[in-house]
């Protein structure tokens, strides 16, 4: 089983490239704004409780797909919400149950980003996107991307179309079509 930890910048494209990665290897993406989105509903955002049932429901979605062999995407944009060391607990999780977790990183100019911010695509799951919020909250979320364990793979996607990043990560992870059987 392999988890392919797909992380960075909010507007760096994590969605667009694990849906085109996803779609080259047929694994199945777990995008991290399900289960956001689904607490939302009832706790506000940071709120401890939000914070603890984000982690396990996180958790054993990752717990479940290694238990039964299922390859998955996952995607996050590393904030300061994010407990300390969850990286490195999804990595132990998966690697008792015999599999290995993949980071990639994703970057971009603060010039791209800015410009992506607002686009009507990251309303759908409630994402960033205000430019006066991302400006105030950009050092914190440089200091959380700085916590995340060394990327196996970076790509710069204000460089490289999604589907060009996919092939990549497809070919540096030595992932193929009958991944997705793995």
């Amino acid at each position: 089983m392999k988890l392919i930890f797909i992380y960075g910048p909010a507007a760096s494209g994590k969605l667009t490239v694990a849906r085109a990665l996803s779609e080259l290897t047929g694994l199945a993406v777990f995008h991290n704004h399900l289960v956001v989105d689904a607490l939302l509903e009832k706790l506000p955002f940071g709120d401890p409780e939000f914070v603890r049932l984000r982690e396990a429901m996180w958790m054993a979605a990752f717990e479940t797909a290694a238990k039964a062999g299922t390859s998955l995407i996952f995607t996050l944009a590393p904030e300061p919400t994010v407990e300390p060391g969850f990286p490195e607990r999804v990595s132990a999780l998966i690697g008792a149950e015999g599999g290995e977790v993949k980071f990639v990183k994703l970057t971009l100019s603060d010039a791209e980003q800015e410009r992506r911010i607002g686009d009507d695509s990251r309303r759908e799951y409630r994402k960033l996107t205000s430019l006066d919020m991302l400006k105030r909250l950009r050092p914190a979320f440089r200091i959380s991307e700085a916590a995340m364990p060394p990327a196996d793979l970076a790509i710069d996607t204000g460089e490289m179309a999604p589907d060009t990043a996919a092939r990549r990560i497809a070919a540096a992870l030595g992932l193929s079509a009958a991944s997705a059987a793995t």
